[in-house]
């Protein structure tokens, strides 16, 4: 067989279902390979997109998404996407297609190193020099995008080397199953949690990847412990818990930091660094637990005094079985914290009747809407803030949004492969304005698929989270305005229903409707974003934390 029909079936070998890209003539044997496999291919309108998608389909499997593109120009629009999932842990396969390695009839025409150029932003980059070595290759791919921390990988195939035959087959597909954290360390951690006065657990982004959630709630149930998430980390255990204080959108200054002041253990489960903290270490009088499947990263905000290492889910069962809630433990303040961000987060200004809408009526809004089940893909702007705050998790994986490289674009492409992976379950894109043109293209792909997919589209006219920033340190607003086309018409162009709210109250309705008629919609709200400044530069700069 062809080099390419070896890859095919080493791919099929692996479980994929999906390929999402844009082909050039220098993967002509490889989609001619592809074509009689049930493999299903997604052509997308920007490779950028391909690799949002397909480290979706990492994210929420937990098997390897993966995403093609030519040589060139196309594989240097998969980089961005591959930092995405380098930072949020999500793996995914990046092949690329190459010139003749060895004899080129166009000398340097669009020859980049992309195999240099993918090594800061994968954890594993090959090019295939000989096609009997695509099984090794293949499956030592996917064991390095799958092995904690989860990332991307990549593999360049050149067109010679895709069209030589070979007499090869795939590897047999292993898997190697996590060590659980020693005796010693387990038994140490759970005396600083039983010895602790006002123990807190933090639930990070990997508790969201991988069979954490049952174990968590496990935990908390049985301990009795307050709890509060990061932003990858949103859902992982329902926040509508009764000890749930919510997720850390700010790294300080929120409510719930009232609450993590007062505690003197931090019980930090599956916490990267990667992502944007959710509280800063002090170096006196708190001790925090570090609990992941790889050690912690040392750096001036976090530096953990004890580390627990394996399977996250096995030792929070182990740790569960180890102690038991404790006299010692005083959780009123917490109580009382709580009591406070129900009032001031959850309930403020959730029913504001101005318009445009305020972030908070917008947020209450959507959940009203929206089933336990039921999946938002946040793009990056700042919207994502006000989500992550106020927006009640139910579910696992149900508030997907970027909190690493934080990049704008991917909202849309998420949820079109949130779809894919989830076709019974309710899917609604949030972008704003600025995060939703830089690949708003991918509406035609949206429709080609015969996607059911609500597209909210946040209008500000500006790069609204920059001008906050920009006026929270004192500058002028300058250089952030920028015009929009008619969205209404812009996503009937794609054959797409696109409709204005032009009221309060009227979200909840046109988000009915469009879950009813099915088919591909955009929604357009206009927003007031007037409460960034009122909120987290008044309000929460003028909070006490006596309760």
């Amino acid at each position: 067989m062809k080099t390419s029909d070896l890859l095919v079936q080493c791919l099929e070998n692996e479980g994929v279902e999906y390929i999402f890209g844009i082909p050039g003539e220098e993967n002509l044997d490889f989609l001619e390979s592809l074509r009689n496999s049930d493999i299903k291919l997604v052509v997308t309108r920007h490779e950028q997109a391909a690799g949002f998608m397909a480290a979706t389909v990492g994210r929420l499997t937990g098997r390897v998404g993966v995403c093609l593109s030519t040589l060139g120009p196309g594989a240097t629009n998969f980089v961005t996407s591959a930092a995405y999932a380098l930072l949020g842990g999500m793996p995914v396969l990046f092949l690329t297609g190459q010139k003749p390695i060895r004899a080129s009839k166009q000398g340097r025409f669009q020859i980049v190193d992309i195999v240099h150029m993918m090594e800061p932003v994968t954890k594993f980059t090959r090019q295939i020099v000989d096609g009997n070595n695509v099984p090794n290759l293949v499956r030592e791919c996917f064991r390095v995008a799958l092995d904690e921390k989860p990332g991307p990988v990549h593999l360049e195939l050149p067109e010679d080397i895709a069209a030589e035959q070979v007499e090869r087959e795939p590897f047999a597909v292993t898997t190697v199953l996590p060590p659980c954290a020693s005796e010693r360390a387990l038994r140490e951690a759970a005396e600083m949690i039983r010895s602790a006065k006002r123990p807190l657990l933090l639930i990070a982004s990997a508790c969201n990847r991988n069979n954490s959630a049952p174990a968590l709630r496990d935990f908390v149930d049985r301990t009795g412990m307050y709890f509060f998430s990061t932003q990858m980390g949103k859902g992982a255990v329902d926040e509508r818990h009764p000890r749930c204080l919510g997720t850390a959108a700010l790294s300080d200054q929120d409510y719930l930091h009232c609450a993590i002041e007062r505690a003197d253990l931090i019980i930090n489960v599956g916490h990267d660094v990667s992502e944007k903290p959710p509280f800063i270490m002090r170096k006196d009088d708190q001790t925090v637990i570090h609990i992941s499947f790889f050690p912690a990263e040392m750096d001036d905000v976090y530096f953990p005094q004890h580390e627990v290492i394996g399977c996250t889910a096995t030792n929070m069962r182990m740790l569960a079985d180890a102690i038991e809630p404790s006299a010692s433990w005083d959780f009123a303040y917490f109580e009382r914290v709580q009591a406070e961000i129900e009032i001031q987060v959850f309930a403020e200004k959730a029913d504001a009747e101005g318009f445009p809408n305020v972030p908070q009526r917008i947020v209450a809004d959507l959940r009203c809407a929206m089933p336990s089940d039921g999946i938002l893909s946040l793009d990056n702007g700042m919207y994502k803030i006000w989500f992550a705050r106020n927006y009640q998790a139910h579910e696992p994986n149900t508030v997907l949004l970027d909190n690493a490289l934080a990049t704008m674009g991917a909202g849309l492409p998420v949820a079109i492969a949130v779809k894919l992976v989830h076709p019974d379950r309710k899917v609604v894109a949030i972008c704003g304005d600025g995060g939703f043109m830089m690949n708003s293209q991918e509406m035609e792909t949206a429709v080609r698929l015969g996607l059911d997919l609500v597209v909210i589209v946040l209008r500000d006219d500006g790069y609204g989270m920059i001008k906050w920033k920009q006026g929270s340190a004192g500058f002028p607003i300058f250089g952030l305005d920028f015009g929009n086309p008619d969205f209404v018409q812009y996503a009937r162009s794609y054959s797409a229903q696109g409709v204005r709210i032009e009221r309060t109250g009227q979200l909840v309705q046109e988000l009915e409707r469009a879950f009813d008629q099915g088919g591909v919609h955009l929604i357009e709200v206009p927003i007031d974003y007037s409460e960034n400044e009122a909120v987290f530069l008044e309000a929460l700069k003028q909070k006490t934390c006596i309760l």
